[in-house]
Order: C-alpha cells, then sequence, then structure tokens
C-alpha cells in the first residue's frame, strides 16, 4: 500500500463490503419474535434496566391514577434538582462547575473550606507533564478534536507510574488530573491544528489558578484572552448542564462497561470520549448551528411563521439542509415534554444574545422551539411528544461566544469527564462482575469445505 492509497476506496473493499454487510444483516422481525430489545429499549423507548447508580436521576413520567404519563422533564444530581443547583450557584454570584463536580464525586455539596480545598487541588492539577504540548500535541494535529483529546489521554497513561492501579485512591487522583487537564487537552488540539492546517498563529496560554474552569476555557482559548462575566457565566451553566445525564446514556454505559473489565482510567475515559464522539451523542449541537445557518439562508423573512414551518416540513422531508430528515436538536431518547436542561438554558441563552445584539436569531431559535412539535406531529406518527433537547441552544450560545466549530463536542467531553469519573468510581466501589450481556445466536451450523472443493 503507497501512501495515497491508505484512505482509498479500492473496487476490491467494495465488493468485500458489501459482503460484509450483507453477512451482518438480521431480519427486523427476528428481533420481535425473541424479544430483543434494539438499542436496549423497549418499544416505547424506555431503557432496558442494566444497573443501580446514586449518581443522578432522568424523570420524564409521573405516575397518575397508577397510570405512568409523561410528565415535564427534570434532571437530579446526587438527589438535588438541576434546576436548584443552578439557581443556588447564580443566585450568589458563584461559578458552578467545581462546586457541582465536587456534589458528584463525593455526594455532597461543599463548604467554603471544602470548595477552596477542591479547587486548589483541581488548579495544581492543571499542567501538562514536561514537553508534552510540544511532543504530542503539536506533532500530527487531527481535524477531529474528539479524536486530538481521546490520543492525548491514552498518552498520558505513559507519563503515569500507577497507570494501571485501580484502587479508589489512585483512580480518584487519575479522574481528578483528567477533570483539570480536559479543557487543555481539547483547546490545545485546537490551536495546534487551527496553526498547523489553517496557518492561524499559535497561541498557548497557560492555565490561572485563580481562574475558575470557565474562565480559563476563554483566557486558554482567545488570543487576547479577554472575556465579559456573563460570557464565563453562561459557559459554566453550560458545563453544568452537560456534566452528568444518568448511567444509561451511551458515554456513561460505556464508562461502566469499560470500567468492570477493570482496565486502567486512561483507556476507560477514551473509549467514552470514542462513545460521546458520535453525531447520535456529543455532536448533535455542531448540526444544529449549521442547520440554522442554511435556515436563515433558506428562509427570507425569520418572523413569518408560515414560511418557517415549510422549511421544517422539508427538513423532515429529506429536501432540506443535510437531507436526513432531521430537525437537529428536536426531540430525546427519554424526555418527551421538556427537556430541563433546555429549559434551565434558555433564559440565560437570551441573556447572552442581548449582550451580543442577536435578537432575531434567538427570536428564530424560540420560533423554531414552538413550532418543531407542531410540525413533527403533522408529519410523523410519535409514539410520544417531543421538545428542544439541550443541544438545541448549547450549539447557538458556543457560536455567540465565538468558540470554534471543531470544539462543540469537547466542551461537552470536559463537562462529561466529571460524570464519567463518577461512573467509574461507583462501579469500582461495587466490585461488580464484568458486564457481559447475552446476543442470542441465530445462525445456522454448517460443515467445514475444504478449500479444492469450494
Amino acid at each position: 500500500m503507497n501512501e495515497n492509497s491508505y484512505s482509498e476506496i479500492t473496487p476490491d473493499l467494495l465488493r468485500l463490503s458489501k459482503m460484509s454487510q450483507e453477512a451482518g444483516v438480521i431480519e427486523t422481525e427476528l428481533f420481535t419474535r425473541y424479544e430483543v430489545k434494539r438499542g436496549l429499549r423497549d418499544l416505547n423507548g424506555k431503557g432496558v434496566l442494566a444497573g443501580l447508580t446514586r449518581i443522578s436521576d432522568v424523570r420524564a413520567t409521573e405516575t397518575v391514577n397508577g397510570v405512568s404519563v409523561p410528565c415535564h422533564g427534570r434532571l437530579f444530581y446526587r438527589g438535588y434538582d438541576v434546576k436548584d443547583l443552578v439557581q443556588g450557584f447564580t443566585s450568589d454570584g458563584r461559578f458552578g462547575y467545581e462546586e457541582i463536580a465536587y456534589l458528584l464525586l463525593f455526594d455532597k455539596l461543599p463548604d467554603k473550606k471544602e470548595l477552596k480545598m477542591f479547587r486548589e487541588m483541581l488548579a495544581n492539577y492543571r499542567t501538562l507533564p514536561t514537553s508534552f504540548v510540544r511532543d504530542i500535541i503539536l506533532k500530527a494535529p487531527s481535524k477531529d478534536m474528539m479524536n486530538t483529546l481521546a490520543r492525548s489521554v491514552l498518552t498520558l497513561y505513559s507519563y503515569d507510574d500507577r497507570a494501571d492501579d485501580t484502587s479508589i485512591p489512585n483512580v480518584l487522583r487519575q479522574c481528578l488530573q483528567l477533570i483539570s487537564l480536559f479543557p487543555l487537552l481539547s483547546i490545545y488540539g485546537y490551536q495546534a491544528y487551527s496553526h498547523y492546517h489553517d496557518g492561524n498563529s499559535l497561541y498557548i496560554h497557560q492555565p490561572r489558578p485563580e481562574l475558575s474552569t470557565a474562565e480559563n476555557i476563554l483566557h486558554i482559548l482567545r488570543p487576547d484572552s479577554s472575556y465579559t462575566p456573563l460570557e464565563a457565566k453562561i459557559l459554566d451553566i453550560a458545563l453544568v448542564l452537560h456534566m452528568e445525564h444518568g448511567g444509561g446514556n451511551n458515554s456513561s454505559f460505556t464508562t461502566h462497561v469499560v470500567t468492570s473489565s477493570l482496565t486502567d482510567t486512561y483507556s476507560t475515559i477514551a473509549a467514552s470520549i470514542g462513545s460521546l464522539k458520535g453525531p447520535r451523542h456529543g455532536g448533535a449541537n455542531v448540526k444544529v448551528v449549521q442547520m440554522f445557518e442554511d435556515m436563515k439562508k433558506e428562509v427570507s423573512d425569520w418572523t413569518d411563521e408560515e414560511e418557517v414551518k415549510a422549511y421544517l416540513r422539508r427538513l423532515l422531508h429529506k429536501e432540506a439542509f443535510d437531507h436526513a430528515g432531521l430537525i437537529y436538536g428536536v426531540g430525546h431518547a427519554v424526555y418527551s415534554k421538556s427537556d430541563p436542561r433546555a429549559v434551565i438554558f434558555k433564559s440565560f441563552v437570551e441573556k447572552l444574545s442581548e449582550e451580543k445584539g442577536l435578537h432575531k436569531e434567538f427570536a428564530l431559535y424560540s420560533l423554531v422551539e414552538r413550532l418543531s412539535p407542531e410540525v413533527i406531529g403533522e408529519e410523523r406518527q410519535i409514539y410520544k411528544g417531543v421538545s428542544v433537547n439541550v443541544d438545541f441552544y448549547s450549539g447557538f450560545v458556543y457560536h455567540m461566544l465565538g468558540l470554534p466549530m471543531e470544539l462543540y463536542p469537547t466542551f461537552f467531553a470536559i463537562a462529561r469527564i466529571v460524570g464519567w469519573s463518577a461512573h467509574r468510581l461507583e462501579e469500582l466501589a461495587n466490585n461488580g462482575k464484568i458486564i457481559r450481556p447475552a446476543y442470542k445466536p441465530i445462525g445456522e451450523d454448517r460443515e467445514y469445505v475444504k478449500m479444492n472443493r469450494r
């Protein structure tokens, strides 16, 4: 294989891929016959019970007269309603990322002394090994920042003298280091790609220990390190709302599965990053922003409900944007009436749109939020209601903050590393068996045929 053919799809590969695809197809009716719940979800979309957790709770139904009915979504971290947590730290003028990380990891809200100690610990861990930026991050920069982040995490294994130690104290130390380092690994990876691929100036700002995680992100990312208090506040809220979402989401479940094999922390978190990278999980906010950019070009009057509806119908009919038949940012595997994260976020998003002079864009987002469930209900047979999810507004926030689109998924990871860490520690603390679900074989037994008879 020569250098130019590394990524080439050859005719032979196409032929073999067709054979592989045909060999992999299983008839849909077999899943029904054997009562296999595809995607580990039943016909109503409810997840199969695969474990127990005290870390968080996602609620989208309530029992009325003995019947489970949809309700407005609620999200709880360690028993606390996220709405109350956000209200608590924002009303006191505090940044919440470190405080809520402490809660998820240690099952208690920190007092002032504990929070000060924890912030100082994270600041001390926010240092990469000597020459790591030069030797690892600046070499072979990838266009995909999640790929860069996973590679950096795996490489950190080589710098850890206790990399394979799965005792709780050591894993906690590793997790706290990764929580501290994720912003640096993500942003430095982007700066390297921006410099070598796009020819932009290379900025490698050092973090400042007195700044919060959200402030440090903006300080490290921006050439002049400047940001407004509102920008830092809203980014902090975004990180808190993305921090955790129950043990059943794909990347947290991945954390449990890989941890159960007793592999090292770096391999576990890299696997979780790989899960989050997928467009069905962590990449949706990019699609939301791209969809709205297309909508703003195609819709002449952003206040005309009928014209906006017509565009949404074209999306569903695969006639607009990426022809996938989706309205991105609308719908969720669990929530039907509302996603509490989107509800919490919206009021802060409106404030930022006022500061940025983007009133019309916010009004368009609000209009699409209101019209989408109506249009989907008219065009599709759905088993439950739909509402906008957190990705609907988070992409708009990152856009207003002027953050590079390449980094959108990594901001999700910068937040979710806290939840992954909590789930890894919970899996290890319970010392359970390796997670090994069953797959029913449906192939037929066959006799071996010698080469000269095939």
